[in-house]
């Protein structure tokens, strides 16, 4: 299966994951400048995207030139850095993607991020990690492993219906979830494996570290 990973603008991550796990490594402009501060070996980047705010300075084709990574001016004020760079990695031919940096900093980027990620959750398998969670869109019949005492937390994006789980302290038996009534937040794993089933809707959810 290949894989991509991806580092964009919010809170840089606490440590890296497996490099080796990828056959692309990208992040957009605003990414890249932490991704210096923590040393990251910028040898292993494949490309850099953004709007680099209009110009790419001579620290970045530098860098470029010394770690042979590419540089892709994307300049679309449409569309968030975020979503050109999952354009990009798309047409590279990958679909599963794991992405960082996606939470954290100002919250309206967060948002934007995950209305991003539910735009290309039927063409994308996207997963996205922090320092609390990793989180992403589900399907309609899930499961997951090697859970037990985690927290679980589902939210719907904005209703999900005739939701059924197994594995759950508090489980669901078709109940309906809906932004600004009702939302699954910080459930526990009591089982080693939890299945999710739901018919209408979409729902997200956070599986904590």
């Amino acid at each position: 299966m290949k894989k991509a990973l991806l580092f964009i603008n919010g809170e840089p991550p606490k440590k890296f994951p497996n490099l080796s796990d990828y056959e692309l490594i990208a992040c957009t402009d605003g990414a890249f400048h932490y991704l210096r501060e923590l040393n990251f070996p910028l040898e292993k980047l494949d490309f850099i995207s953004g709007d680099f705010d209009s110009h790419i300075n001579d620290e970045e084709i530098l860098q470029s030139k010394v770690h042979g990574f590419e540089i892709i001016e994307t300049p679309d004020q449409n569309k968030t850095d975020f979503h050109k760079a999952l354009e990009l990695i798309l047409k590279k031919g990958f679909e599963n993607i794991d992405v960082y940096g996606g939470s954290g900093g100002e919250q309206d980027h967060f948002l934007g991020n995950l209305s991003v990620a539910y735009a290309f959750k039927d063409k994308l398998n996207l997963q996205f990690f922090d320092e609390y969670s990793s989180y992403y869109f589900i399907p309609k019949n899930f499961s997951i492993s090697d859970v037990k005492g985690k927290m679980i937390s589902l939210m719907p994006f904005p209703i999900a219906k005739n939701i059924e789980t197994k594995g759950l302290k508090w489980p669901l038996n078709r109940e309906d979830l809906m932004l600004g009534e009702r939302i699954g937040t910080r459930n526990i794993a009591e089982n080693k494996d939890v299945t999710i089933k739901y018919n209408q809707g979409d729902l997200l959810i956070f599986v904590g570290n």
